[in-house]
């Protein structure tokens, strides 16, 4: 089947053919005919399958009769993550090119300004981050009033990244009558919940299983040591053991590791770049599109590149930390392989990861295998970074003086107490001296044990001054006869 077959426009056939695309996925074959049907869709397919040209292209066919009016765009497009939501952008700027479509895009890292200059002109296609969605529509910038259709792109990372109830208030600010496009690779019981609250009657287009991966893909594991020196070890061998490599994405737990391996790799001469979320919008964007060029082949990233990013030429993808989420792994890899070519997957596995590695496979319905060759580092080589670096106590003693070096002394064979000679008296400066015999306490000056003890000082002894008191205390006061 041809995408004439679909129902599209004229101009949309046009700005397909215009890109080199003759045959639809099967994704797109089956979504298109019920989207331009106006029915509410729940697509489930594998990353890499085109789901965005499954409802981009169907959307611009419906988007040529109307047009927008200010603050109140005709369709919603909600992505969990600035780089989804810039290539869908980039999708609709390549097939509308010949269709006079106003597109906006809200996301963070972008001043509001801008952002509500183009909603004051008329949006007909608004594609926004959850939360950059909500900061308008509470400051009474925009309205959604007249949303006609709501697509909600890779619902489950939304889950995963606690949209979930931002997603809820979106849908009671869209109107009810709306038609909703939904789509996810897996269908978590929570996503479940969502789809038959707010999807009405929908039409089920399924081409994969949930959480399945590609067969292009080849799954691999490498054993490791627990420490991290010993990964980084792990990782840098197989960079440089890798068959035909033409470029990769390693992924990491978290956006400290991300930072850590990615100075790393550039420290022993690997061109490599870096992707998290704690970076300025415009770095990420720079180290995307390099990566995407070709300038640099390697890109360390968070999950943040993980989910539907189309660099259809990725060889290789490297887990450098296994995901505890097994839906993540299958997103991972799904990076790979992308459009029927060939991919390779390998995962740098820990003793504390067999546990995840068993729920992974437990997942996809396959194990993987242990690649060949001896990748292990040994618990007592040390990585060069690790190995400049020493405790602090031991720089600080290398900086005094190096301790002296004494001769061992000869053992003193002890005598018997009774065999000891008594040491003479002029050994010790105190013996030389007779002590002197304590006077013996009277009985006047005795204070009584429940006292509170204080240590004694020269001045004790000496007769009291009453110099302080007046004259008439000192006055000899007569007794009273008997």
């Amino acid at each position: 089947m041809s995408f004439s077959n679909l129902g599209l426009s004229d101009k949309v056939l046009a700005a397909v053919a215009a890109t080199g695309y003759t045959t639809p996925t099967p994704i797109q074959e089956q979504a298109i005919p019920h989207v331009l049907a106006r029915r509410d869709v729940l697509g489930i397919a594998q990353t890499g399958t085109g789901k965005t040209a499954a409802f981009v292209l169907p959307m611009l066919t419906i988007l040529e009769k109307g047009r927008a009016r200010a603050r109140m765009p005709r369709t919603l497009i909600l992505e969990p993550t600035r780089e989804l939501a810039a290539q869908v952008k980039e999708n609709f700027d390549r097939y509308g090119a010949g269709q006079k479509l106003n597109v906006a895009l809200l996301i963070g890292g972008v001043s509001f300004g801008d952002q509500d200059a183009k909603l004051t002109r008329g949006v007909d296609v608004l594609i926004a981050t959850p939360g950059r969605l909500l900061d308008h529509t509470e400051r009474g910038g925009l309205l959604l009033t007249g949303v006609e259709l709501l697509v909600i792109d890779e619902a489950d990372r939304m889950l995963d990244m606690g949209f979930i109830p931002d997603i809820e208030r979106i849908c009671k600010l869209v109107p009810f009558t709306r038609q909703t496009l939904f789509f996810t690779a897996t269908m978590p019981p929570e996503i479940r919940r969502i789809t038959d609250a707010f999807l009405h009657n929908p039409q089920k287009v399924e081409v994969s299983k949930p959480a399945t991966t590609a067969i292009t893909v080849t799954q691999l594991q490498v054993p490791s040591g627990r420490e991290a020196h010993q990964k980084r070890e792990v990782l840098r061998r197989l960079l440089r053991d890798a068959k035909d490599l033409k470029n990769a994405i390693i992924f990491c737990n978290r956006k400290r590791d991300v930072a850590i391996v990615h100075k790393s790799l550039q420290k022993h001469g690997f061109s490599v770049g870096a992707l998290h979320g704690d970076m300025d919008q415009s770095a990420r964007t720079a180290a995307l599109d390099q990566f995407r060029k070709g300038e640099l082949p390697l890109l360390v990233a968070s999950d943040v590149a993980a989910r539907g990013l189309d660099i259809p030429e990725v060889s290789h993808v490297f887990n450098f930390d296994v995901p505890h989420h097994s839906d993540d792994y299958v997103h991972r890899i799904g990076r790979t392989g992308r459009a029927g070519r060939t991919g390779t997957a390998i995962s740098i596995v820990s003793p504390p990861d067999q546990k995840s590695v068993a729920a992974i496979e437990k997942l996809i319905g396959q194990s993987i295998p242990t690649i060949e060759g001896d990748y292990e580092v040994q618990e007592s080589s040390r990585d060069e970074e690790t190995r400049e670096r020493r405790p602090r106590d031991s720089s600080r003693r290398s900086r005094g003086k190096a301790p002296r070096e004494r001769e061992p002394r000869e053992p003193r064979e002890r005598e018997p107490r009774e065999q000891r000679e008594p040491r003479p008296a002029a050994a010790s400066p105190r013996a030389a001296q007779p002590a002197a015999p304590r006077p013996a306490p009277s009985a006047r000056h005795e204070q009584p044990r429940n006292e509170s003890r204080r240590p004694r000082r020269d001045h004790d002894n000496e007769p009291a001054d009453h110099s302080h008191l007046p004259a008439f205390l000192l006055r000899p006061v007569r007794a009273p006869l008997p």
